[in-house]
């Protein structure tokens, strides 16, 4: 999995995006493990284009077909590993005000966005998944220890 690359491909098109889930955990300082990358996307017109050419060399292909039934999640398998679109972010709202509140980091290779913090624990506490809960007390440590 190069996770990196993808991010990079998606920074050298000026995708507007924001890392979410797993990663943005990670980002965070979690140990938290993940197997795959969310990109939360701007849906304008213009951006979905430099999204497709972004991601077009390697070969992205739809890893399921529950994702045909899903408009809002695209979960693609790619070259570079698994790869997520998100349109939408349980619990968070429309990109333009998630963007609003969003953090910039170093990461990949370049300055990426990411959840803030508390954007992250909302999003988990709403999807609500198992997978999503057992990360939740590790984040809320983080919280804390930024806090002080």
């Amino acid at each position: 999995m190069n996770f990196a690359m993808a991010v990079q491909a998606l920074c050298d098109q000026e995708v507007e995006f924001i890392i979410a889930g797993g990663w943005s955990a990670i980002l965070h300082g979690s140990s938290h493990v993940t197997n795959d990358i969310d990109i939360f996307y701007a849906r304008a017109t213009d951006n979905l284009k430099r999204l497709v050419q972004a991601l077009s060399p390697y070969h992205p292909r739809l890893r399921d077909v529950a994702t045909l039934r899903n408009t809002t999640l695209l979960t693609l398998t790619t070259d570079l590993g698994p790869i997520d679109l998100l349109a939408e972010i349980a619990g968070l709202g429309p990109f333009e005000q998630v963007s609003a509140g969003a953090m910039q980091v170093e990461a990949f290779g370049r300055t990426v966005r990411t959840l803030d913090l508390e954007s992250l624990i909302k999003s988990k506490r709403a999807a609500g998944r198992e997978k999503d809960l057992r990360v939740l007390p590790e984040l809320e440590s983080l919280r804390e220890a930024e806090e002080m």
